[in-house]
Parts: C-alpha cells; sequence; structure tokens
C-alpha cells in the first residue's frame, strides 16, 4: 500500500483496518461545510420552485423541463475534469472553487430576469457550470484536511451542513410563496442574497492552502497545459475504473427528485404552496443519515453503502408509483431518497479519495463526478420524453425495475469491495 504522498493507495478490494485514532474534524472543513450550507440555501430555494415555475408560472412542458433538469443534473459535468486538472497543478483548489462559487453567484442575478425557456436553460447551464468548477477542489480540499481513517465520516460532516442548507433553502421559498403567492421574484432575490454570503465566507475564512498533509509537501511542478493530461489513461488507478463505470450505469436510472414530487403532488393533490416542503423532508432525511452513514462506510465498508443507497431509491420509487399511497407512503418515499443521498454523495468521493494517486486527486474526483453527471442528465432528458409519452406512473415503474438489475451489475463491477472499502 502507497500513501498519499506517492502513487495508488488501497485498492477497492483490500482488507479493511480499524480506526484506531479519535475522530477530530478539521477548521477547514467546517469553514467549507459553512459555505456549502449558505450555498445550497441559495441553490435549493430556487430548485424547490423550479419543477411548478416552469411548468405551472411559465406553462412549459414536461419535456421542457426535463431539459431544465438534465441541464440542471449535467451541465456541470462540461468543466469538472479541467476544473479538478486545475486544482491538482496550481496548488490553489480554494482560488479554482471560489471561481465557480462566483460564477453561480451571478448566475443567481440572471433567475431575477429569466422569463422563458431558453433564458432559463442559459441561466441554470451558468449555474451549473459554476459547481462543476468548484466541486472537484473543494472535495480535494477536503480529503487533504480529513484523517485518512474518517475519510467518509468527514465527508459525511461536510455533506450535514450542507444539507442544513438543502433543507432550509426549500422552507425559505415554502414560506416565501405562502406569505406571496406567485412570490417567485421574491425567491430569486433571497436566493442572491445567501449565495453572496457563501461566496464572502470561502474567501475571508477558507485558508489557501490545506493545513497538514500537503502543508509539508514540495510544491508541485506546474508544466504548462496538455490536453494528454486529460486522459484517462493518466487517471486510471486500481478500483477507479470499475468504480466509475458502477456510478454512470447507477445515474442513467437516478431520476431527478423534481419528477418524483410532482408523481407525488399529483397523487395526493395538495396545494402547490406546499411543493417546496418535499424537498425539505428529502433533505432533513439527508441531514439525519449523513455522518451515522459516513461513519458506518468508514467501519463496514463504503461500497456497501453506497449499493445500500440505490436500493433504497428503488424502494422510494416503489413508493412513489403506490396508486393510493397516502401521507404515509409519501414521507417514506421522502426518508428513502435522504437515505440515499446520504450513502452515496459523500461516500463516493471517498471511494474516489481512496483509490486515487495524490497526484490525481482532484482530476479524479472531477472525473467520477463527471460521469455522474452526465448520467444524470441523460436520464433527466429521456425520463421526460418518456413521462410524456407514457404517464407518470408507468414512466417511474419502468425506471424501477430496470434500477435492480443495474444495481446487481453494479455489485457484481464492484465484487470484493464489500469488505476493502472500509479505510483509505
Amino acid at each position: 500500500m502507497s500513501d498519499r504522498k506517492g502513487g495508488h493507495k488501497d485498492q477497492l478490494d483490500s482488507t479493511p483496518a480499524a480506526a484506531t485514532t479519535a475522530f477530530r474534524l478539521s477548521p477547514v472543513i467546517l469553514w467549507l461545510g459553512i459555505v456549502s450550507m449558505m450555498t445550497d440555501i441559495s441553490s435549493e430555494s430556487v430548485a424547490a420552485i423550479l419543477p411548478l415555475y416552469v411548468t405551472g408560472f411559465l406553462g412549459l412542458s414536461t419535456i421542457a423541463f426535463g431539459i431544465i433538469d438534465g441541464i440542471n443534473q449535467g451541465a456541470s459535468a462540461i468543466v469538472r475534469i479541467g476544473a479538478g486538472w486545475l486544482s491538482d497543478r496550481t496548488g490553489h483548489p480554494k482560488r479554482v472553487a471560489l471561481a465557480g462559487y462566483g460564477l453561480s453567484m451571478l448566475a443567481r442575478i440572471g433567475f431575477l430576469f429569466a422569463g422563458g425557456f431558453w433564458a432559463l436553460a442559459g441561466i441554470v447551464t451558468g449555474d451549473r457550470i459554476g459547481k462543476g468548477i468548484r466541486t472537484a477542489p473543494r472535495d480535494a480540499m477536503i480529503s487533504d484536511a480529513a484523517q485518512p481513517e474518517h475519510l467518509a465520516r468527514s465527508f459525511g460532516v461536510h455533506r450535514m451542513m450542507d444539507n442544513i442548507g438543502a433543507a432550509a433553502g426549500p422552507l425559505i421559498a415554502f414560506l416565501l410563496l405562502l406569505l406571496i403567492p406567485n412570490g417567485f421574484g421574491t425567491v430569486f432575490v433571497v436566493s442572491l442574497a445567501f449565495a453572496v454570503i457563501g461566496v464572502a465566507v470561502l474567501l475571508l475564512m477558507v485558508p489557501g492552502r490545506t493545513p497538514g498533509r500537503r502543508k509539508q509537501e514540495a510544491a508541485p511542478a506546474r508544466p504548462r497545459f496538455r490536453w494528454a493530461d486529460l486522459k484517462w489513461s493518466r487517471l486510471k488507478e486500481q478500483g477507479l475504473t470499475r468504480l466509475v463505470l458502477a456510478a454512470g450505469l447507477l445515474g442513467l436510472l437516478t431520476i431527478g427528485d423534481g419528477f418524483v414530487y410532482l408523481l407525488l403532488q399529483d397523487r395526493e393533490a395538495f396545494a402547490v404552496q406546499w411543493f417546496p416542503l418535499l424537498y425539505v423532508g428529502t433533505n432533513a432525511a439527508f441531514l439525519a443519515f449523513a455522518v451515522p452513514l459516513g461513519r458506518l462506510a468508514d467501519r463496514w465498508g463504503r461500497v456497501p453503502v453506497f449499493l445500500a443507497g440505490h436500493l433504497a431509491l428503488l424502494a422510494s420509487y416503489v413508493l412513489a408509483v403506490v396508486p393510493a399511497g397516502g401521507t404515509a407512503a409519501t414521507l417514506g418515499c421522502l426518508l428513502l431518497l435522504g437515505f440515499f443521498y446520504a450513502a452515496t454523495d459523500g461516500v463516493l468521493a471517498a471511494l474516489v479519495s481512496q483509490v486515487a494517486a495524490r497526484e490525481h486527486l482532484g482530476a479524479a474526483l472531477g472525473t467520477a463526478q463527471t460521469v455522474v453527471a452526465l448520467s444524470r442528465m441523460a436520464s433527466a432528458a429521456g425520463f421526460g420524453v418518456l413521462w410524456y409519452a407514457a404517464g407518470s406512473g408507468v414512466a417511474v415503474a419502468c425506471v424501477a425495475l430496470l434500477l435492480a438489475p443495474a444495481v446487481a451489475s453494479a455489485a457484481f463491477l464492484l465484487r470484493g469491495a464489500a469488505a476493502g472499502a472500509a479505510m483509505p
């Protein structure tokens, strides 16, 4: 096994070791969590009203929403690998992340003026490109600051803070729409304010270089950019190919939450102003599960937790298509969706951090995130057409039927990893 300074780290099918040191949260992770919390209040307050804004207020079809949701899922893929590469090569992940957070902040201004499909699609694209720029360098900073034996737990703490914002954003949108019917413009203004706060915290409070292991290392060489540096052969590590293929396959069968919520709203026929609370429920569940599942992944195995998350996603689809589900089925669906995100988001980043060489960490994270984003983008666009052609219930049922063998296939791709993804 190599350390983080040199060659590859543990393979996915290596033998786990028990954590021997007490967990300590780095201040860097704390501040990055606050940045993500503010940013998620901003982004999720908009995301919570976007399905209704597109299909109700603007009167566009589910195909149009599917395209916009696909952009929301996948536009960030355009820049993720390049942003990760730039973070690795410059040794300044904060600067790269700041550019991404800043671009998303500027996109919030555009929401105040977007009044049609093309304008809205352009603004969402800019916002998601900003997300693509910031995610890999931010996760690289978290990986550097975290204790290796508590890597998934550290990501879980960050995702927990992130999802405090993700739960608060839709709640704020709900309250605003409750006080101001059709007050979408007010939601956009509040979203911009929180985005500005997030950028300010990152700029003023997060150090330019992560204290810890990298601080003692010599600064990496900074060669001129070469497209060859972005080739897969330069990023390939033991276990990384299988991991990326499995994540991409599962991403193709991950429906955007907005579609699930539209199905639940249609089934239960509740008033539209309550719609943002569906996002609150999912993110509250994510918040509750993030740290426990991160800790479980470090001790039990990261791959089993990752796969269990997709089984929870499958169960949520089943509950969503139950004809007479009622309140219990709706709450169960939201709980399972939150479990899914808690078991996959930070855990996937921890898995990539485990198998990628230290000098390619940012690019490896960007690569995995790109594959997931592109697969979910294709899923959203395709599902919008399927919904339009076959109806909502049939469309979700079809995806659920395909997801079961996909999870089995992913388990086969990652065979032998169940015991080995416990620790870097």
